[in-house]
């Protein structure tokens, strides 16, 4: 069965919809976001959504935009952002997670090239009024109780398409990775559930302390201890879709206790485990 956390949005409380017959999608809306806050993040999965009402600050890597309603937000695997009020005005949210294994056959399926891979997405934003009415019929599709399983996939299907043909082809400008940086992320990825020290990390990438701070910053616009702790939360993330308990999830992670996860969990996503889960 379906789990649609809170049916109308009309609080500040989060809410989560996802259905496990269709488990390549994520949905979440919040009506009123002056008092969530969100720390820099990345996502393991293709990120889309709109403001929905009012004005927000909108953080993608190296750029601080203004956004206001009507704009659509893209976020392409692993890319660093956050948006957050601004000052006490009132704003309104809708956002996508969609696995982007599934998305990549769709841009296969628009593109014909033979190849299912992701392929990330250049913009950031998007002004198209189309995209934005289309993202938030999803949205109210997904939450319909009048549509069956079928409407719901064909309905994102649609969606995802337009997405693709609206904002696709385009190649987003190439980072220029050093190996040894990305030795540092993949060595991360591989004992984030570890106590893992500075010299560790140095020692697996062959690079010294400030070569590495510096350089991986500026590769993936987080320090490797703010990279770990991300990774943690991801893993959190998946284990309490599939209904895992939060201080399992805590000691599985990485996480010194059940509180130092509730902390950088809600730092991180401005909504605590437990609501998550529900």
């Amino acid at each position: 069965m379906a789990s649609e956390t809170g049916g109308p949005v009309n609080s500040t409380t989060p809410h989560f919809w996802r259905d496990p017959r269709l488990p390549f999608i994520e949905a979440r809306a919040i009506e009123d976001g002056r008092q969530l806050h969100y720390g820099r993040h990345a996502h393991a999965v293709f990120s889309i959504g709109a403001v929905t009402a009012g004005q927000s600050w909108y953080l993608h890597e190296d750029q601080r935009l203004r956004i206001a309603q009507g704009t659509v937000v893209l976020m392409n695997p692993g890319a660093v952002h956050a948006c957050n009020p601004i000052e006490d005005q009132p704003w309104s949210y809708v956002m996508f997670y969609v696995d982007d294994a599934w998305f990549g056959e769709v841009q296969e399926a628009c593109e014909g090239r033979g190849d299912s891979r992701f392929r990330p997405l250049a913009p950031v934003l998007s002004q198209a009024s189309g995209l934005f009415r289309d993202l938030t019929g999803l949205y109210a599709d997904l939450l319909s109780p009048d549509l069956d399983l079928l409407a719901k996939h064909e309905a994102a299907l649609r969606f995802f398409i337009q997405v693709q043909r609206t904002l696709g082809g385009a190649t987003p400008r190439p980072a220029r990775p050093s190996p040894r940086v990305e030795r540092a992320a993949a060595y991360i990825d591989a004992h984030y559930r570890s106590s893992l020290t500075l010299a560790d990390i140095c020692q697996a990438a062959n690079l010294s302390e400030g070569y590495l701070i510096r350089a991986f910053e500026q590769r993936f616009h987080l320090t490797p201890h703010a990279y770990l702790v991300n990774r943690r939360i991801q893993h959190v993330q998946a284990r309490l879709r599939k209904g895992a308990a939060i201080a399992d999830c805590a000691q599985e992670a990485g996480f010194a206790d059940q509180a130092h996860l509730q902390r950088a969990f809600k730092r991180h996503l401005a909504v605590t485990p437990g609501q998550y889960r529900a």
